[in-house]
């Protein structure tokens, strides 16, 4: 796990540029750094070791015949395999090498083999040509941004931005700021920056001679095949199969690792094929909170105690948030509003403490149908409902405030899925974010990736839906950035390619039914753990923020959403936030997370941009 960055095209190549980009990565990296520069390219490299800790792995690292010299933040988890398959002579135990030597071998076309995440600089010297390439599931980040003075790329938007020709393109993405506000994040292939774009997933780039070519070579969509498969007992025993041996690749580090561990079906399933693999407790890792409707410590240390591992947790207080607060607002180098990246930023630097490499179940919810929203999805497309639209809009927020937010799955809409995705997790509607931003607003939506095999339901579509977006510009870029930020590696069973395609082609039957979300997971766990330890309703990993910000954080809310504040900035429409405000602190407690993306927003922009 690294951090790189580089250029090329750039007359003249500027070694400072290099260095300065190293440095603003130098928390992604910090057992070691390297260069190369030839013919306007630049690489630079910051080294997190975990596989082959000795300095013959550094990078760049050139192939054994001198024509590739590569660098790449992540990991191939098989490269044992593909080595032995393509014969290659190794001086290192680097995948690293395995990367420089397959593409020796193989050129471009090797990035088939790889199962991993991953992404990839690879210079050919013989050619001229250097080829960026991004994991399938897009795990690992890269971003990119194209100027008259050359193409620049890095690991983290910090570093993108400190060579000069980059900082003159600067400006804000209004179609960026309207996706934020309604989910909190911003989309690929967009940024808060016009000009600075994210890398798409499961393509790769050819640059050369001020030419670029983009090809993708894997696609969510094309895993999808014309019939599902329907043999419980079978599909049950290839689950199994499948992240046994996604975990067992994961597993292989020279370095202690340990696992994080919620409670949940997924990570529960993570650490018990994990510990079942280990000849001795291997390290968990929780984190709790205060007030007890959030908080799934106890049912982790459960689990825990019934497979021996050896636990640590410790509990996120409305102090402790406090004291987070400037450390985590900065990690995402855009406005994001994911508040478990608190906790998260909490539990990666408890494990760092203990361990260098951790496993998550990232991506288990998405696959396997684990959030309400697919409920939702399904009763929302019911034909005998949808005359009852109107009528629930208008009586649901006479029952109270958990009904309001319900009330607002209602709205009428053309976007539906990205419309369910946004009410679920409380953010703006489309005409809230339209009253917000007046002018600024921009009408764009993400699509459904494309499907020819099969027609899909609309919880398969909104499942296809999240793992495209929300999977890959929240949750991993969560994980990401807390994680790097100490220096963690965080490896992610679930999103093996072949688990991905293997899920995608289950029946919806297997997945969700009767109410009842992730089946064949469940099913699967109880092999491995008694049902009494997991068998509850699903809680998540967030943090009490309605209740924190009628008391710690009250403050630093009144601070970024002041007249002062909003004026000064001049995003949005300051009387629409006031009365969102005066409707929170009335009782409307569910507009706590408008509330949070409305702050967090602001505090990026106080940092970032100039006021008007």
């Amino acid at each position: 796990m690294c951090g790189i960055a580089g250029f090329f095209g750039a007359e003249p190549s500027r070694t400072e540029w290099l260095q300065s980009m190293a440095q603003a990565l130098a928390h992604r990296g910090p057992d070691a750094e390297g260069f190369f520069q030839k013919n306007g390219l630049g690489l630079a490299h910051r080294r997190l070791s975990i596989i082959d800790l000795s300095e013959k792995a550094n990078q760049p690292m050139t192939s054994a015949d001198g024509r590739w010299v590569v660098i790449f933040n992540g990991e191939l988890f098989n490269f044992r395999e593909v080595a032995a398959e393509l014969h290659l002579p190794l001086r290192t135990s680097s995948d690293t090498e395995v990367l420089a030597e397959s593409l020796a071998v193989e050129g471009i076309d090797a990035i088939h083999r790889f199962n991993g995440m991953f992404a990839i600089a690879a210079y050919d010297t013989v050619n001229d040509k250097l080829f960026l390439i991004r994991d399938r599931m897009g795990v690992k980040p890269l971003f990119y941004c194209q100027t008259s003075e050359g193409f620049f790329f890095a690991s983290e938007i910090k570093a993108l931005l400190r060579p000069d020709p980059v900082r003159r393109t600067l400006s804000l993405d209004p179609v960026a700021l309207s996706f934020y506000l309604r989910l909190g994040y911003v989309p690929e292939p967009y940024t808060i920056w016009k000009s600075v774009r994210k890398f798409p997933a499961g393509h790769y780039l050819q640059l050369h001679a001020g030419q670029s070519q983009w090809t993708p070579y894997w696609k969510l969509g094309d895993q999808i095949q014309p019939a599902t498969d329907s043999s419980e007992p079978e599909l049950l025993d290839r689950l199994d199969c499948l992240l046994l041996n996604a975990v067992q690749l994961r597993l292989i580090s020279d370095v202690p690792f340990g696992i994080l561990l919620s409670g949940g079906i997924d990570s529960s399933l993570i650490a018990a094929m994990a510990q079942k693999q280990a000849a001795q407790p291997i390290n968990t890792f929780t984190i709790g909170f205060e007030t007890a409707s959030h908080n799934e410590a106890h049912h982790a240390q459960q689990i825990a105690a019934y497979l021996g591992t050896h636990h640590h947790d410790e509990f996120l207080t409305e102090k402790q948030t406090l004291s987070l607060l400037p450390e985590a607002l900065v990690l995402f180098d855009e406005p994001f509003a994911d508040s478990s990246a608190l906790p998260m930023l909490l539990v990666a630097r408890m494990a760092r403490r203990s361990v260098k490499m951790v496993l998550s179940g990232d991506g288990g919810d998405e696959l396997f149908m684990g959030y309400g929203m697919y409920r939702w999805i399904h009763r929302l497309q019911q034909p005998l409902l949808r005359p009852l639209h109107r009528p629930l809009r208008r009586l649901l927020p006479l029952l109270g405030d958990r009904y309001r937010r319900a009330a607002r799955l209602f709205e009428p809409t053309s976007h539906l899925h990205e419309h369910v995705f946004s009410q679920e997790q409380y953010f703006f509607s489309e005409y809230e974010a339209a009253r917000l931003l007046g002018n600024r607003y921009c009408d764009h939506h993400l699509p459904i990736p494309e499907v020819s095999a099969r027609k899909l339901t609309s919880a398969e579509q909104q499942a296809l839906w999240d793992l495209q977006f929300y999977l890959r510009d929240d949750l991993l870029v969560k994980v990401d950035r807390t994680t790097m930020s100490v220096g963690l590696e965080c490896r992610t069973p679930f999103l093996d390619y072949r688990l991905v395609a293997f899920a995608l082609n289950l029946p919806q039957s297997l997945k969700m039914k009767n109410g009842e979300l992730k089946i064949l997971p469940r099913k699967l766990l109880r092999r491995y753990l008694p049902e009494k330890l997991f068998s509850r309703p699903k809680q998540g990993f967030s943090v009490p923020m309605a209740r924190w910000l009628q008391g710690s954080l009250n403050a630093f809310m009144e601070e970024m959403l002041s007249e002062t504040a909003i004026k000064q900035v001049g995003l949005v429409n300051y009387q629409y936030v006031q009365k969102l405000k005066r409707n929170f602190y009335s009782g409307h407690r569910h507009l706590y997370q408008r509330l949070w993306n409305l702050m967090v927003l602001h505090h990026w922009a106080k940092g970032h941009l100039r006021p008007e």
